[in-house]
């Protein structure tokens, strides 16, 4: 079973005398091949439960009963389903109603041990819900309050700043909830919340500062509903849980809302259980995006931005592509139509105007980020346009269906589809935008055409993947060729490709490890093609580790044979003798099914 995560054991309980009995489960062991997330944590099935954790089944959910896996887990005292569980995200923090639940519920010390060794935090957050609450908290407001309390997690680094970040995403609406400040974006708020849109539509339009005077709005609450807005998660203090519902319910939150209705319940359950008066002020709870139907998460969100943004785009072009002259003698009214769209600026590409949002632009990109706060010295896209015209970007060597689906990532963190033949300006377009995780993105939509490819385009991937260091198709393809590398060896393509990379390494060390186990972490480092290859090739054949150098020598053999059939090729004087006393040569190399294509 793989560690994704890393843990370590509290100090406090490595002295603990633990009894055989203490390691047991109360229920025996058993399989539930068709259970659900609750059975097979209940059961202790943990191959049942690697399979749904595998599909996406959201760890954190909860049953008829209101109770989530690792509860079930816990309560049985199986160590392997609980460790499953929390290495794939459990939220198990101190001072919450589900992690007080699951240590009280413990059958052994052992699981409580294993309890305490994970860090009392949630797991890490997406990549979309990363970035932009690194942007929130750069606000100096919001960051300064995050300073002085204890109710998130960790606090970005903005000192080189001054406390706040650059001025190009600076926030345009200010909040002052109790006469304290908190700084915030209004297409996110807009996107996320029905109330904020209809506000900053109408009464709210041109204010940048809005002063709440009702003596029922608290800041720590409304402060965590903004902060949630941003990150897909909510973690409040107990206490202020009531003050934080009738926001929900103002603001038309109604999935966040009823989920905190039941949160309530089991809060007011428990201290009538407990038949004395509980200390809440330290308790907090969390909430993670997952646990919130799809169309209510932060991409589902900003999707609908951004194709209310490409759609209002397409209108302000003509149809020769070029931008619309007639908006110089349009008036501001007849421009309304795209202010919906919550849009501060432009980008243009070959001649197409795309309506973007500077806040995402700059949080997904350290290019765009250096771009715009530089924008209002260099507006290279309003020529002959009037001033009410938005600001532009001007972008070149890149194509508008790429750009499209650039920013579709970078709203969405995710790619409905894309061309084949577009994947090479993808992954170059991330690394110039520097987008590194968009490679990732593409690589997951490519991979299905991967299997269906001949071996001959499966080369030109294989060479595209390590030119770009998109390790995941890299992978692909050097497993690929390893388990079918007798049928690469008879394609010319194939032995045109070993013409182009440095020969494989000398170095012995590379041939006497033991090969990886699959799924285990290892060094994502990328080597010499060729030795990766072989490595691959070695741990496909399952080579006993004392014949390893022998079987590493056959394989650099037959690779120096297919090389010199390519030269012969290159050189068209390919003689049949050669090709037999190479057929001769070639190693015995069994098939594999650890990687087969649809093709094999």
């Amino acid at each position: 079973m793989s560690n994704s995560r890393s843990w370590t054991i509290d100090s406090d309980l490595d002295g603990i005398d633990l009894d055989p009995q203490d390691f047991a489960a109360s229920v025996p062991l058993k399989k539930v091949p068709f259970g659900d997330v609750f059975e097979a944590s209940r059961a202790g099935d943990v191959v049942r439960l690697r399979d749904l954790l595998e599909s996406g089944v959201n760890v954190n959910a909860r049953d008829q009963w209101d109770s989530v896996a690792l509860y079930y887990a816990c309560l049985a005292g199986h160590l392997d389903a609980a460790r499953m569980l929390l290495e794939s995200g459990a939220i198990c923090s101190e001072h919450t109603f589900d992690g007080d639940r699951c240590h009280y519920a413990a059958l052994n010390l052992k699981v409580r041990k294993l309890l305490k060794s994970f860090e009392a935090r949630p797991p890490p957050l997406g990549p979309l819900q990363a970035a932009l609450r690194e942007t929130f908290l750069g606000c100096r407001a919001n960051g300064t309050y995050l300073e002085q309390s204890d109710n998130l997690s960790e606090v970005p680094d903005n000192s080189s700043t001054g406390g706040s970040t650059s001025g190009h995403f600076l926030p345009d609406v200010v909040f002052y909830v109790q006469g304290r400040p908190i700084e915030a974006h209004k297409v996110i708020l807009s996107a996320r919340s029905p109330f904020f849109k209809r506000k900053f539509e109408t009464d709210w339009k041109y204010r940048k500062e809005v002063r709440f005077s009702t003596g029922g709005l608290f800041y720590p609450a409304f402060y965590s509903l903004i902060h949630f807005f941003y990150s897909d998660r909510l973690e409040i203090a107990v206490d202020d849980m009531e003050d934080l519902l009738r926001i929900c319910k103002g603001c038309k939150c109604g999935s966040l809302q009823r989920v905190l209705e039941k949160e309530l319940i089991h809060q007011k359950y428990a201290e009538y259980k407990a038949l004395t008066d509980i200390d809440d002020s330290q308790k907090r709870f969390i909430l993670e995006g997952m646990s919130l139907p799809e169309e209510d998460r932060l991409p589902a969100a900003l999707n609908k931005i951004i194709q209310i943004c490409l759609a209002n785009s397409n209108k302000e072009q003509n149809p020769d592509g070029s931008v619309d002259n007639l908006v110089s003698c349009l008036g501001a009214t007849q421009m309304s139509e795209f202010d919906d769209d919550l849009a501060d600026v432009c980008v243009r590409v070959n001649k197409k105007t795309f309506r973007c949002h500077q806040v995402v632009l700059a949080s997904r990109s350290e290019y765009f980020k250096a771009r715009l706060s530089r924008m209002k010295d260099f507006l290279e896209g309003k020529d002959g346009l009037p001033d009410y015209i938005l600001p532009c970007l001007e972008e070149h060597d890149l194509s508008t269906e790429a750009f499209e689906k650039m920013i579709e990532y970078m709203y969405t963190d995710g790619l409905t589809d894309i061309d084949p033949d577009q994947a090479e300006e993808m992954f170059d377009a991330a690394s110039r935008y520097l987008l590194f995780p968009l490679k990732r993105a593409v690589a997951d939509v490519l991979l299905p055409h991967l299997e269906m490819v001949p071996p001959a385009e499966l080369c030109h991937w294989l060479i595209l993947s390590d030119l770009y260091g998109v390790l995941k198709i890299r992978e692909y393809c050097l497993d690929v060729i390893a388990c079918n590398f007798e049928t690469f060896a008879e394609t010319p393509e194939f032995r045109a490709m070993l013409l182009t990379l440095p020969p494989p390494s000398g170095d012995s060390s590379l041939r006497t490890t033991a090969p990886s186990a699959p799924g285990a972490g290892g060094n994502t480092d990328q080597q010499n093609l060729l030795d990766d290859l072989r490595e691959k090739w070695l741990e496909a054949e399952a080579a006993e580790l004392d014949k390893r150098d022998e079987s590493a020598l056959l394989f650099d053999k037959r690779l120096e044979m297919l090389m010199l059939v390519a030269e012969q090729e290159n050189s068209g004087a390919l003689s049949s003798d050669v090709h037999q006393e190479c057929s001769k040569e070639e190693p015995a190399l069994p098939p594999s099914s650890i990687v087969t294509p649809k093709w094999a």
